[in-house]
């Protein structure tokens, strides 16, 4: 019986791994485009910060400030922080935007067409903005962001299925994702890319199952909260990604999607050890598991942050 499941497992494997390599062909290509391109001047301690946008990056804020004006650390932001406040003055050197909302057509939004005039007119400094590979609607992101501050990476975002020593050998060479479903977490891996050793996680709540209900409509709804946002946020229908006509999540499907999230933490913990790199957690109150836990003080400990 135990060897009838081994054959079983190995020839799934097989199929899976065959298919990731089909897929890639076909939808990407094999270039490392985020190796290729490289950092911006990296730091010696080769240290960067990743700032998510949970709450709890609010009362992290000081802490950051004091390690970017020190140059303890190189800075790496996501999504719509380039709206706030705080991006002209962190000045960060790497930006991720991770979401179909910022490619396709049934995403948009005067939202996300505010953000790309922001990161146009804000960024005085040299940037490096990465974006998902996968563009079948061809969206030019140049055209958006003509701004020559700022250079356009691409980056894979194919998840790979099959063997773990072939799924490692691909993430040295760029290619493919442990199905990272957060833009957090692709920052992560574009990191370890680019050859940092310490990675620091800010404002990563993943508080993904807090505020769930279900409304008389029968849609999931969810409490979304962001250290952007002001007053007190209300539940809204969560709907899957840039489908048309909107489409909402199922029960099933959400808590499947987030075990699915949380194990790409344990992929990505795993792997940074592969490469020698450290991937620490600095976020108060966050639900990953996954990584060593040094959260930043309540009363924000320069001393500690800084050693």
């Amino acid at each position: 019986m135990r060897l009838s499941l081994r054959i079983i497992e190995a020839l799934r494997n097989t199929f899976d791994t065959a298919l990731f390599f089909a897929t890639m062909a076909v939808k990407e290509d094999f270039r490392n485009h985020v190796a290729r391109t490289g950092a911006i001047a990296m730091n010696p301690a080769r240290r960067i910060a990743i700032l998510g946008n949970g709450p709890s990056l609010r009362r992290e804020m000081p802490a950051i400030r004091r390690e970017a004006e020190a140059s303890a650390c190189d800075i790496m932001a996501v999504n719509f922080f380039a709206l706030g406040g705080e991006f002209e003055t962190l000045r960060p050197k790497y930006y991720v935007v991770s979401d179909p909302q910022f490619f396709r057509r049934s995403g948009r939004s005067s939202r996300v067409e505010a953000l790309y005039r922001a990161l146009d007119s804000r960024t005085t400094w040299p940037m490096n903005l990465y974006v998902q590979y996968y563009n079948p609607e061809r969206f030019d992101y140049r055209a958006a962001v003509p701004n020559p501050n700022v250079r356009i990476v691409p980056f894979h975002t194919t998840p790979f299925r099959g063997f773990r020593s072939v799924e490692f050998w691909c993430y040295r060479r760029g290619l493919g994702s442990g199905n990272f479903g957060t833009v957090v977490q692709n920052g992560e891996f574009i990191a370890l890319l680019l050859g940092y050793r310490d990675i620091e996680l800010y404002g990563v709540d993943h508080t993904l199952l807090e505020g769930l209900c279900v409304d008389d409509a029968n849609r999931l709804c969810r409490i979304k909260s962001h250290y952007y946002d002001d007053g007190t946020p209300a539940a809204e229908p969560i709907y899957v990604n840039a489908t048309e006509p909107p489409r909402p999540y199922t029960m099933a499907s959400y808590l499947a999607e987030t075990a699915e999230l949380f194990r790409g933490h344990e992929v990505l913990r795993d792997y940074a050890a592969t490469t020698g790199a450290k991937i620490v957690n600095r976020t108060r109150n966050s639900m990953i598991d996954a990584y060593e836990r040094r959260p930043v003080g309540e009363q924000d400990r320069t001393d500690d942050i800084l050693k």
